[in-house]
């Protein structure tokens, strides 16, 4: 998976689509990550004890990393992500448009 915990993606599809937001977790094996003040769903809770009040809670649900793309942090753009190797032969991503590392 090419986006990592951390990164800012723009949503492409979907009832949110075209909000920003920071990457909070990434669920590789499932291919969705959940994005901050995005897919924001609301969860119904009963009381637990008697006396007490129920409660709506809301909470970001995981989105299909498929429906999300990197914002380049140099340019800004949307953009793809590409790999290339440093001076120490070390694996590292690039923007594909400004070709900065992310």
């Amino acid at each position: 998976m090419k986006i990592k915990k951390g990164d800012m993606v723009k949503v492409r599809a979907g009832k949110d689509k075209g909000k920003q937001g920071k990457v909070i977790q990434v669920f590789p094996r499932l291919g969705k990550v959940v994005v901050e003040g995005v897919n924001i769903n609301k969860k119904h809770l009963r009381p637990q004890r008697q006396g007490e009040a129920g409660q709506i809670i809301e909470f970001a649900a995981p989105l299909a990393v498929s429906k999300v793309q990197l914002v380049c942090s140099q340019c800004g753009k949307v953009t793809r992500v590409g790999f290339t190797f440093d001076d120490n032969n070390k694996k590292v991503r690039i923007c594909r448009k400004c070709k900065a590392s992310l």
